[in-house]
């Protein structure tokens, strides 16, 4: 019976495997809930934070006891043993240089901490904590036996760094320390005491912290007003200034859009970025969430650029020197006057957007059973100049984005 009900526990809270087929009465099973930080777990579990785990090669014990403690719930949202190398790379975009190191477990940590912020919408205090590590198994291994960890917290980015000594512990006893390093670490950025550890005199444990804002906090705050994501899904402050964008909501990106920004880039000679505007004049802001799962569209993809700006002028002071590639019926709203109090307040929009070395391609669109183009619309002669015509010969999708949204719902 008690075997049947260790191998039960090992699967839900993934007990390392050298703790399996035992009676919980033995030494081992009193030895772990010994080491274990009850106390310090009971006032993880007290504070606001709600926390996304990731982790490999150790760290199970360490989402086992967070369990082990009523509350947990409060606390973790949600865990993931990235064990195979292909699992890793699927979190943080691609395969590391090297899968134990402290910029692997920075870049797990800020995976975490925006899934985090996904799963909550940031209405709380969200941590992502992440582990690699290599230990002891059935096998010699030539390298150290060692862990990094991290905790982001959107603010302040916490590493710890540990290589043990080989042959001190078994692969039980490094499971241990590394788990409890975790707990540590969490408690750590929950502003709760921890225990010290039991460090062998030939261990020492590297402990780094730096500010890290979270470059998407401060663009939906307003402390920023652009940001640029890789292909990998990594946020950065500053890039390449785009040659070309196509702006849109992207809800959802489609063959249409992806199609119109391969054409423009054809004629351009240029690659063509997407851009996403956190803010839209005729609709509300978005979300943490709500920007993460349109941001996955793009992961493995295509860059994507997000701004503050909605409206055109706005993007031009941003992205000076830029061809902005539009529809038709933008074309047609962008010039109506209405949008600018008269025609004296759209002709200097167009003049700042022109001082800045901008302008349009235009692609054409069907309207009413007929393909409309640039040449349909009746321009200023002010405006003319800022216009090009995309030709219908490298681009035509008759379907409208609302068309497309509705059957992604259907």
């Amino acid at each position: 019976m008690g075997n049947t009900w260790l191998i039960a526990l090992q699967t839900h809270w993934c007990i390392p495997d050298t703790l399996l087929l035992r009676n919980p009465c033995e030494s081992w099973y009193t030895e772990i809930m010994i080491t274990m930080p009850s106390e310090t777990i009971a006032a993880i579990h007290d504070t606001p934070h709600r926390l996304v785990f990731e982790f490999a090669g150790a760290g199970s014990l360490a989402l086992y006891w967070l369990h082990s403690v009523p509350g947990s719930s409060r606390t973790v949202l949600e865990a993931t043993d990235r064990y195979a190398g292909a699992s890793l790379a699927d979190l943080i975009g691609r395969m590391p240089e090297k899968f134990v190191s402290a910029d692997t477990a920075r870049m797990m940590a800020e995976f975490a901490y925006r899934r985090a912020m996904r799963l909550t919408d940031g209405s709380t205090p969200c941590l992502g904590v992440a582990c690699t590590a290599t230990i002891a198994t059935d096998r010699a291994k030539r390298g150290s036996h060692a862990c990094s960890i991290a905790v982001y917290d959107g603010a302040t980015l916490r590493s710890f760094d540990l290589t043990l000594t080989k042959g001190a512990r078994d692969r039980a006893g490094e499971e241990r320390l590394i788990s409890l390093l975790i707990i540590r670490a969490i408690a750590d950025a929950c502003s709760v005491t921890a225990p010290d550890l039991a460090l062998e005199p030939s261990e020492t444990l590297n402990a780094h912290e730096e500010p890290h804002p979270d470059p998407l906090t401060l663009l939906l705050r307003g402390d920023i007003e652009r940001v640029f994501v890789s292909m990998d899904g990594r946020v950065h402050l500053e890039s390449a200034p785009p040659v070309a964008l196509l702006s849109g909501s992207f809800n959802p990106l489609h063959a249409g859009h992806e199609q119109l920004a391969q054409a423009a880039a054809t004629l351009l000679g240029a690659p063509v970025a997407f851009e996403l505007p956190v803010l839209n004049a005729d609709k509300p802001p978005l979300g943490y969430a709500e920007l993460e799962r349109r941001l996955d569209q793009f992961r493995r993809r295509y860059p994507v650029v997000l701004s503050r700006a909605p409206l055109f002028v706005q993007k031009a002071r941003l992205f000076p020197g830029c061809t902005f590639v539009i529809g038709y019926d933008t074309a047609i709203r962008i010039i109506d006057p209405r949008y600018y109090d008269g025609e004296a307040g759209r002709d200097a929009a167009f003049a700042l957007i022109a001082a800045q070395g901008c302008s349009f391609l235009v692609a054409g669109r069907v309207k009413n059973g007929v393909f409309r183009t640039l040449a349909d619309i009746d321009l200023p002669s002010l405006l003319r100049p800022l216009f090009r015509e995309l030709p219908e010969r490298l681009f035509r999708v008759d379907l409208s984005s609302t068309a497309i949204r509705n059957a992604y719902s259907a």
